[in-house]
């Protein structure tokens, strides 16, 4: 083997509701089982490996390991790794849940990149946990058809994770359909929406979640919000399609609370035991969001900075250049 080394604006609701009433849709269908750890005496991939933020030459690569470590990722055309690049990447962290995601850069515009993720031990060097692999599709640099597909709304209202029912069928639905890219459309979670581990439907059968503590009440603290974006991806199909698909994501109300506002208090919210404040919850949400999705990162001022004086105005979350090596990540403003 050989190896080299080198380091339309639009809102979410209105896309949604336009799709529909076009007759766009999307069925359901699968089986749901908790990430496997490997070997532990190695670094483990916990929740599978994600792509994103794509653009003609360069996309994200986003994995969680078990310990501090440092990510490597290799990359190739073919789906042998026979002529394969490494590129090391960012040491996952505790502070940052032992999340790490890597801009892969340099790549052919409008190819399938076949990528696998390794982890190697911070404490023990040279132990490399066993590989993950990925694939991903970069945009083209000339006019072609694509195809996407999109959702939203994910784990709400109470309806969570159901082995017996498939666990998130959608997304093997999704899968089959092989599309360019995702548009994940926001209320990626339900912070405000804990789940019951059952809940009994008009027919009588009965509903059962798989509840981690995390997803038992509001979610609060850091961790918590962390918990519930991690929730999502302890579904085999959302994994097996995030290692096929690259994600664009947005976010929209629930992935802090619902309707929230800036500023906004949350004193009358009996659930709410530790934090009241929207905008500490938002600031929680919003660091456990960028750690557990392959976001390329863009801080809020340099956001700022770049939108237009119209764009200050509307809620826009997320504009991405295809065709340029610029992906711009912004915020709702007050």
């Amino acid at each position: 083997m050989s190896m080299s080394y080198r380091s339309r604006w639009i809102t979410r609701r209105s896309f949604l509701y336009g799709v529909a009433a076009a007759g766009g849709s999307l069925a359901a269908a699968r089986v749901l089982s908790r990430p496997v750890l490997a070997d532990t005496a190695k670094p483990s991939i916990t929740h599978g490996v994600q792509s994103g933020d794509i653009l003609t030459d360069r996309a994200i690569i986003w994995a969680r390991t078990d310990r501090p470590s440092q990510m490597l990722v290799d990359w190739s055309l073919d789906e042998s790794f026979a002529r394969a690049t490494r590129v090391p990447g960012p040491n996952a962290l505790v502070d940052g849940d032992f999340t790490a995601r890597l801009d892969l850069i340099d790549l052919p515009a409008g190819q399938d990149i076949h990528y696998r993720v390794q982890f190697e031990d911070l404490a023990n060097p040279g132990s490399i946990g066993e590989p993950v692999t990925g694939r991903l599709r970069t945009a083209p640099a000339a006019p072609r058809n694509i195809r996407f597909v999109f959702s939203g709304d994910e784990a709400g209202q109470g309806w969570g994770i159901n082995p017996a029912w498939g666990g998130y069928r959608i997304y093997e639905a999704m899968r089959a359909q092989n599309p360019d890219f995702f548009i994940h459309q926001g209320d990626q979670i339900y912070a405000d929406n804990p789940l019951k581990e059952e809940v009994k439907l008009e027919d009588g059968t009965v509903w059962k979640n798989i509840v981690p503590a995390a997803k038992s009440k509001v979610a609060e603290t850091l961790d918590e919000f962390r918990g519930n974006f991690a929730y999502n991806l302890t579904d085999e199909n959302k994994r097996r399609f995030a290692a096929e698909v690259p994600f664009l994501i947005q976010w929209d109300d629930h992935e802090t609370h619902n309707n929230w506002y800036p500023g906004e208090s949350f004193t009358g919210d009996t659930r709410c035991k530790q934090i009241t404040s929207a905008s500490e919850l938002a600031a929680n949400s919003r660091r456990a969001m960028f750690e557990y999705n392959p976001f390329r990162h863009l801080d809020h001022s340099q956001a700022v900075r770049r939108a237009s004086p119209k764009a200050r105005k509307v809620r826009l979350y997320r504009h991405v250049s295809a065709n340029s090596s610029s992906s711009h990540v912004r915020h709702p403003l007050p």
